[in-house]
């Protein structure tokens, strides 16, 4: 919405500077997008008086000139400077337009410095037409009438300070898409007074020779009210100078005095209007729905096809205008125009966007119409313009014709003035509340508040509290904490699955993982490959066939984006997601987790070689890092039984006996072949719900539990078969003494043909080291040789092998 601050003071009483109302605006909700302010560009230039023009010494085509300015205005002290001018029609006493010293010129970008051309010395500039932009004329300076006021700003005598105001107006408020709505909430916030808009009776001296009529079923949902009448003995020529500056400030170009009124009209009251071209007109209007095939040539100078239901104003021979759009080229108006047809109408704002869309016009007028004018402003609006024309371009009104009805409109809404301060925080007075409604056109009646028929954006009380807090100035607002109940520290809000989750995504983060959010569908392909895939899960109207069934895992997404982003050269990648996978249908069969992808090498290239491909002790000691923040038990057991997505014997379940708490390890090679990923990928999900909940349910950790007697450790080293898992003497020697053994590593493993040398065929060496830790009084040797045995039984036990020698 663009007007310019002249136009505004037209419908506003106000003393408020430029930059007052650009923040009010602003802070009303319409945002200022741009301004244009010739005081900016065009303040320093004043009208001057040229004392002598003499010959420039030292140049044949200069001319040395006494200028006289008054900065102060007439009653100021004279002042008079010295100007070498170049212009073929510098002469003494030529009254033009001076730039002093230190002044931009925005016709040449030049920023003016005391100068000397040839010997003599210059201040300023005598200026063209072109070097103030004001057109393209360089063959001399500017050349003012004798009367012209010296020293007075040169934009305030030729009335160019008039600054272009830009602004976004939302889609709720279609009020504001004319330049009364604006002065209308400037009012309301206290930057002035609105003017009265006086509408005139205009009785018509004749019967229209054009009448109107809405077809049957276009009342109700199309045109509820169409109206016109006929001017006749128009002169339709330029219209007046300050009506086209204001049209031309907001991007418009002036046609004529018949269109530009109807463009004025479309911008300052937000009523767009039509005129015809009364002598084109066959017979009478009729606003009807297209039978599809009509054309029609409108304005725009094309030709559009159109679809049935499409609405149209056509007359007894043919389309004549593209209903609340576009008119129509055949009764356009021009300057041999004598009679006209002046056309006011409220349009259905649906059947309107259906329409623009579906031709893809853009005007004004559908633009307006589209998010609603103001229906009550129909006949309203056509008297104003039949005396704006009468006015502008003579002629002779006739009787206004009229079919169907101003909708109605009317709903109001209880006014409650203590739910400011509920919804909005905010504390105003209730007779600020309603003198802030009354001013915005609302209608107050004890604790009702009628609704202006120009605002169909308010449909509830909400709207009311809106309106209110929006004038009064939600920057107002003051942060204010919430009232408590009751003193103390209050519950937490977060479920414990809700704070397991918040951990669990902080931990992978900063373990360097990037987190991803990707969709909850997936294509049966990799539904079927992650054990899903079943009719139970399959989406009944999928938006697409890669989203058809719930995802029975996490990693069928973060394989997904993996792929992409290998496909655009990144190749090292650390992807994890918290998200819903689901084992059925029904709401009880979906459980939260969280998994995590890693492919590449594990750091970046560098000249010591810490350059290495990840493998799966990557993931498995990241998956133990988030299982030891989410309190799971530092003592666990590893299994082998695991999906056949995971690559055999290099992959593992972390676990309490039968519950799963975490899976990690390498996927398979057809799983990656299958999803297009190069290399070796790792990954783990973790099972929120498997791992065990604390005993005492405190926000704060429990007491840290140290033993200030020496731990010792000591080494075993096992001969074994080459198939026997290094996991399987961990788990024997871990539970030889759960009380006194605090943990069992291992630190090396001998095989290959060395080994098989030194200890038989098929034979492998596996060390480990056992950390013994005491709670109640020093280890003796003899506690010591007593422990160490039960180990070396239980280990030879469970793998079959000998304490090797």
């Amino acid at each position: 919405m663009k007007f310019t601050l002249s136009w505004l003071k037209d419908h506003l009483e106000t003393s408020a500077t430029l930059d007052e109302i650009l923040t009010a605006l602003t802070d009303l909700g319409h945002e200022v997008e741009e301004v244009e302010n010739p005081e900016v560009k065009l303040g320093a230039f004043r009208i001057c008086r040229v004392i002598e023009a003499v010959q420039h010494p030292n140049a044949d085509r200069l001319r040395v000139c006494r200028v006289a300015t008054w900065p102060n205005g007439p009653e100021g002290a004279m002042e008079e400077v010295q100007v070498v001018c170049g212009a073929p029609n510098a002469r003494t006493g030529l009254v033009g337009v001076f730039a002093p010293t230190g002044t931009h010129v925005p016709g040449t970008g030049v920023d003016l410095k005391p100068g000397n051309i040839r010997g003599v010395d210059s201040n300023g500039m005598l200026c063209s037409e072109r070097e103030l932009e004001l057109s393209d004329d360089h063959n001399g300076i500017i050349d003012l009438p004798e009367d012209a006021p010296v020293g007075v700003r040169f934009i305030d005598y030729r009335g160019m300070n008039d600054p272009m105001i830009y602004v976004k107006i939302t889609a709720n408020r279609p009020d504001a898409l004319g330049v009364r709505g604006i002065a209308r909430d400037l009012a309301a916030r206290g930057l002035g007074t609105m003017k009265a808009l006086e509408i005139p009776a205009i009785k018509g001296s004749f019967a229209s020779p054009i009448g109107v009529r809405i077809e049957d079923g276009l009342k109700a949902k199309g045109c509820p009210l169409f109206a016109g009448r006929t001017i006749r003995g128009v002169k339709n020529g330029p219209s007046p100078a300050w009506m086209q500056a204001r049209l031309k400030a907001i991007g418009l170009r002036p046609i004529s005095a018949l269109v530009d009124i109807t463009n004025y009209f479309t911008f300052g009251l937000n009523r767009p209007l039509h005129v015809f071209d009364a002598a084109k007109v066959k017979g009478d209007l009729r606003i009807h729905a297209a039978k599809g095939g009509e054309q029609l040539l409108a304005l725009d100078g094309k030709t559009y096809t159109l679809k049935p239901g499409m609405m149209l104003i056509s007359d007894d021979a043919q389309p004549e205008s593209l209903a609340g759009i576009m008119g129509g080229e055949l009764s356009g108006c021009t300057e041999a125009t004598t009679d006209v047809f002046l056309e006011s109408a409220y349009w259905d704002p649906v059947t309107i966007a259906t329409t623009g869309r579906a031709l893809r016009i853009h005007s004004d007028a559908r633009y307006r119409f589209e998010r609603g004018v103001d229906p009550a402003f129909t006949l309203p609006g056509l008297e104003l313009a039949t005396q704006m024309i009468l006015d502008l371009c003579g002629g002779e009104a006739s009787e206004i014709v009229v079919d169907g009805a101003v909708p109605d409109t009317a709903r109001s809404y209880r006014f409650d003035p203590g739910r400011v301060e509920r919804l909005v925080g905010m504390e105003i007075p209730e007779a600020d509340q309603r003198a802030t409604l009354t001013a915005l056109g609302f209608t107050l009646s004890g604790d009702q508040a009628q609704v202006p028929s120009w605002r169909p954006d308010v449909q509830g009380e909400a709207d009311l509290v809106e309106e209110v807090a929006r004038i009064a100035s939600l920057s107002n607002l003051v942060g204010k904490p919430l009232a408590r109940a009751l003193p103390g520290v209050p519950k937490p809000i977060l479920t414990p699955l809700q704070v397991r989750e918040k951990t669990a995504r902080h931990q992978i983060a900063a373990l360097g993982y990037n987190e991803c959010v990707t969709y909850s569908f997936i294509d049966r392909a990799a539904a079927e490959a992650f054990g899903g895939g079943t009719e139970a899960v399959r989406v009944e109207n999928p938006i697409s066939s890669e989203m058809s069934h719930l995802r029975p895992d996490l990693l069928p997404g973060l394989l997904r984006a993996a792929a992409r982003n290998q496909a655009r050269g990144f190749m090292d990648l650390a992807l994890f997601e918290v998200g819903p996978v689901f084992a059925g249908g029904e709401p009880g069969e979906q459980v939260t987790v969280a998994s995590a992808l890693l492919i590449g090498n594990s750091a970046a290239r560098d000249p010591y070689g810490s350059r290495r491909p990840v493998d799966v002790f990557d993931v498995k000691a990241d998956a133990e890092a988030v299982l030891a923040a989410l309190g799971a038990p530092a003592k666990v057991q590893i299994s082998r039984k695991l999906p056949g997505w995971w690559h055999p014997g290099r992959a593992g379940v972390i676990g309490l006996g039968p519950n799963a708490m975490a899976t990690f390890g390498e996927l398979h090679p057809r799983l990656l072949q299958a999803f297009d990923i190069k290399g070796p990928a790792m990954a783990f999900t973790l099972q929120f719900t498997n791992i065990p909940w604390p005993k005492v349910k405190t926000p704060t950790r429990p007491a840290l539990a140290l033993s200030d007697l020496q731990a010792v450790e000591r080494d075993f080293a096992f001969v074994v078969d080459t198939g026997v898992e290094a996991l399987t003497l961990v788990n024997a020697a871990q539970g030889a003494d759960k009380a006194l053994i605090d943990s069992v590593r291992v630190f090396d493993q001998f095989t290959g043909e060395k080994a098989e040398a030194q200890m038989g065929p098929g034979k492998k060496s596996i060390a480990l080291t056992v950390r013994l830790q005491p709670q109640d009084s020093t280890l003796t040797d003899k506690d010591i040789e007593a422990v160490s045995a039960k180990i070396i039984e239980k280990v030879t036990k469970a793998s079959g092998g000998t304490l090797r020698k």
